[in-house]
């Protein structure tokens, strides 16, 4: 028997990608755990308490003065190119549980107006564009558009007011345009506003068009409804089905119960670390064997927020939740797995995720020391990582390659 356990740390960049100042050149400064770091050291007057991160070999992937270069747990550190375009949390986990992204891009709406607008049009809906600009107005109720709060080209939405259109109405829409679209995610967002949505149309990033959907009040005027339509994928090829069909117990904590796929999973929804610590705590305390994946949000909104020291505490928290689990993972086979999905450095300049490299820290109880893995790829490894681990044949997945320790070892 042997447990799993995947923690992703939500926005948890060691440094920026070559191709991170494509969108933003200022990005290639990204680095979210050293600017944390530096930047909670002044404000605290002292290093953030990470002694287990560090134990785990963080300092190995990032070498901050604050960070330990050696560990003598037994442990395999390395970095993980993200392998989807942009920086998501959702392509993140999809592409983590091992989906092949290689058919998704980012795109602008402009770009496919001809093609949403056939595709709608053909479902028999009525549409035309809004004042000349790269959105469509559909049945005269929803706009189709890009969306603003990601990084451009990453999500088209399709948003309407409940009182002019009921969601299902909304969804329709929504799912007439995910049939054409190649982006990651295609989001219905309807709720309450005071004025039409065309008021609140404005210029985004990278040349797209959308809603300031902050400023309509969807978010603070209640009855909020979203339903996020993933790209098409073969959830079947992926770690959780993998998992379950194999017999082993799936877990699923925070924001990971609610974008992952697996029907037979157990699902634990929070945004509160300490409730995202304490479900996968008690996920791991079951017998038997297990996948657990858990995402801790609240980093990731910190990012958002640009509020380094928020994001400096949580990562104290997350510190001593992993504590607990390793007190745990003590049986041969047993892993603990520490990972992110993207960057969002809280000092860079903008609210926007950072597309950055991310460490992945495993524990393996039963290996001598700490070994150095090579820069792997895609996340799409960290998956067959934890497959392999689980005694599951990693091409079951539909993509990633089982990371493997280089012959450098570290005292």
């Amino acid at each position: 028997m042997s447990k799993t356990v995947i923690v992703v740390v939500d926005g948890f960049g060691v440094g920026a990608m070559p191709d991170a100042g494509a969108l933003r050149p200022g990005d290639v400064a990204a680095d979210t755990c050293g600017h944390v770091l530096d930047r909670c050291r002044e404000a605290f007057g002292r290093p953030l308490r990470l002694p287990v991160l560090g134990a785990l070999g963080l300092g190995m992937v990032h070498p901050h003065p604050d960070l330990a270069r050696r560990t003598h747990l037994p442990v395999a550190v390395g970095r993980v190119a993200l392998g989807y375009p942009g920086a998501d949390t959702f392509a993140g986990h999809q592409t983590m549980m091992g989906a092949d992204f290689s058919r998704v891009t980012v795109a602008r709406l402009a770009e496919h107006l001809d093609e949403v607008t056939r595709a709608l049009t053909d479902a028999g809906h009525e549409v035309e564009p809004l004042d000349g600009k790269p959105l469509l107005v559909v049945d005269g109720a929803v706009l189709v558009h890009d969306n603003l709060e990601a990084d451009p080209g990453i999500n088209w939405n399709a948003s309407g007011r409940l009182d002019a259109i009921d969601f299902a109405g909304i969804l329709a829409i929504a799912r007439t345009v995910r049939s054409v679209a190649p982006v990651a995610r295609v989001i219905a967002v309807g709720g309450h506003a005071e004025k039409s949505l065309d008021a609140f149309v404005r210029a985004g990033d990278g040349g797209t068009v959308g809603l300031d959907t902050p400023a309509t009040g969807f978010y603070r005027n209640g009855g909020l409804q979203v339903q996020h339509l993933g790209a098409d994928l073969d959830h079947a090829r992926q770690l959780p089905e993998l998992a379950a069909r194999a017999g082993i117990p799936v877990t699923l904590v925070g924001k990971a119960a609610d974008i992952l796929a697996c029907e037979a999973a157990v699902r634990r929804p929070a945004v509160d670390t300490a409730e995202v610590l304490a479900h996968t705590l008690d996920a791991v305390r079951a017998d038997g064997d297990a996948l657990v994946v858990a995402n801790v949000q609240e980093s990731d909104l910190a990012g958002h927020q640009q509020d380094t020291e928020c994001y400096g505490r949580i990562l104290e928290q997350v510190d001593a939740g992993l504590a607990a689990l390793l007190s745990l993972l003590t049986e041969v086979g047993d892993r603990l797995i520490v990972t992110g999905d993207h960057g969002n450095d809280p000092t860079i300049g903008h609210a926007f995720h950072t597309r950055e490299y991310v460490p992945v820290l495993i524990h393996r109880p039963e290996a001598r020391g700490a070994e150095l893995m090579p820069d792997a790829t895609s996340l799409a490894d960290v998956g067959a990582t934890a497959a392999a681990a689980l005694g599951l044949d990693p091409a079951g997945l539909a993509n990633g390659t089982e990371i493997r320790a280089a012959s450098t070892r570290a005292a």
